[in-house]
């Protein structure tokens, strides 16, 4: 009866333990050298109409139409999606932003093999910081 309530105390730690070391959410490092880069493009009517036609196509699935991180997909996804207007994204820097939207990881695909021209990548950053406001 000990051996019974000893492996089934073993397996609900297991369980646990697996549970928070593979939900928790690691840090997504950027290079120095990249997180310095500066938006090259101003954000303008047109750009902003760019940024937001790429977000509805690329983004929303996941990220949601407000940004909040409950796009149809999320639900299916084993990555957090953190709010496009929270502190920790809107206090990003450009060159941040644009890094870990070109390189991606984990779920999040390297939109640099989707959206090639630069340029569009910068628009959805722009898009990205006039649309969701830090919170």
């Amino acid at each position: 009866m000990k051996t019974k309530y000893y492996l089934i105390g073993c397996l609900l730690v297991s369980s646990v333990f697996y549970s928070f070391t593979y939900y928790q959410v690691k840090p997504w490092l950027v290079p120095e050298k990249n997180a310095k880069m500066r938006n090259p493009i101003k954000a303008d009517a047109e750009v902003l109409k760019i940024g937001k036609d790429l977000w509805i196509t690329h983004c929303v699935a996941c990220h949601g139409r407000q940004g909040a991180g409950d796009g149809p997909k999320s639900a299916t996804m084993k990555t957090f999606m953190k709010d496009m207007g929270s502190a920790s994204v809107q206090g990003q820097t450009d060159g941040a932003l644009f890094y870990k939207i070109s390189e991606g990881r984990g779920e999040m695909p390297a939109y640099k093999e989707k959206v090639t021209d630069p340029k569009e990548l910068w628009s959805i950053i722009h898009f990205v910081r006039s649309s969701f406001k830090a919170k």
